[in-house]
């Protein structure tokens, strides 16, 4: 049944939010209620806001089907993203890939030289949810605020697709870029790969294929709360999997859709913690809210990156959930986090550029 908030318009009910993020932060305090804290960990107080706002009408990641999960997020980004950033310029592409044309995004910031930093960027979404549209704000402030050209891919979603179709797709969107650096005017040593839970999995899997087989290789990953590990259950998943916008249940669902067969679920190019090539991965930016269940995955890949000698820093950001590179349009602390991430890529493309200097 259609409820009274989803026949309002998105634009509406954007502006709406909006315009309460707008108030002074002592009003949204108030507003927010009794402060969240779980061990030791204190949430973000517009982002509690958040949450309440969206349990108030009933907004959940997953729905009865696909479809209607899918349409629920595109409406949602158009109140979490913000107004798109003008000061990128965006052209539509199609990329060869395994089985049939791939949809892809290329987004540059006005101004930017020819020969810069490209990052290949893989939407969240569980593995069957999310877009090129749904993730727009995200890359156009990674473009932004990165100084990059961002290649954002629609890569195919399950159950339609299950795996490892996402993968393939992610691998070919990859080599597309390095092998068509100059037409996207960027440094084919310079491309990096990004992207945001499943998203970021699908990053951290291109790092793993291309060890694997000794190809080209990203000369850097921004790798927001990745999916890690499907092949077991970690404390985080407990204590966070419910009421802080991915919950327990929507996880199993959407890992359901992905990969039904769970012998699939300790394959390194689903569970890239179990890669037998980390000490080929490049150089590595990983972050994690403190509320999300993913935590506990994400730090135990940070760590195992570090034990296999990879120049790798782990950003656990106390106070956030979940998702937060999605919610740049309301909350601050989501704006400042991801920046700090973004700054993290500009460092490891400006040392990447340096090391194919040539000598005096």
């Amino acid at each position: 049944m259609t409820s009274i908030v989803d026949r309002i318009p998105p634009s509406w009910q954007a502006g709406t939010v909006r315009a309460l993020y707008g108030l002074p932060p002592s009003v949204r305090r108030r507003l927010a209620g009794k402060p969240v804290t779980v061990n030791g960990q204190r949430l973000d107080s517009d982002t509690q806001l958040l949450l309440k706002l969206s349990a108030a009408q009933g907004m959940r990641l997953t729905a009865p089907t696909p479809a209607e999960a899918r349409a629920k997020l595109e409406a949602g980004s158009v109140l979490a993203s913000g107004p798109p950033d003008p000061s990128v310029t965006t052209r539509d592409l199609r990329i060869p890939g395994p089985d049939g044309v791939v949809g892809a995004r290329l987004y540059t910031p006005n101004g930017l030289a020819e020969g810069s930093g490209l990052v290949v960027y893989y939407h969240g979404g569980g593995w069957v949810i999310g877009s090129i549209g749904s993730h727009d704000g995200t890359c156009r402030f990674l473009a932004a605020e990165g100084g990059v050209r961002v290649l954002s891919v629609d890569y195919r979603l399950a159950p339609e697709h299950p795996f490892p179709a996402g993968v393939d797709d992610s691998v070919a969107a990859f080599r597309y870029a390095v092998a068509n650096a100059a037409e996207l005017g960027a440094d084919p040593a310079l491309i990096a790969v990004s992207g945001d839970s499943a998203g970021g999995n699908l990053a951290a899997v291109v790092c793993h294929v291309t060890a694997a087989e000794h190809t080209e290789r990203p000369a850097f990953a921004l790798l927001f709360y990745p999916a890690a590990d499907a092949s077991t259950r970690r404390p985080s998943r407990e204590t966070y999997g419910e009421g802080f916008f991915l919950t327990d249940a929507d996880m199993d669902w959407f890992m359901d859709h992905y990969s039904p067969d769970r012998a699939q679920r300790s394959d390194p190019r689903m569970s890239v913690l179990l890669s037998d090539h980390l000490a080929d991965f490049p150089p590595s930016y990983l972050t994690v809210g403190g509320f999300d269940p993913l935590r506990d995955e994400v730090l135990a890949l940070g760590a195992a990156l570090a034990d296999a000698g990879v120049p790798v820093v782990t950003r656990l950001q106390p106070d956030l959930i979940h998702g937060f590179n999605s919610f740049l349009g309301v909350l601050p602390r989501a704006r400042e986090a991801t920046a700090e991430a973004i700054g993290a890529l500009r460092t490891g493309l400006a040392v990447a550029a340096a090391s194919k200097a040539p000598m005096d």
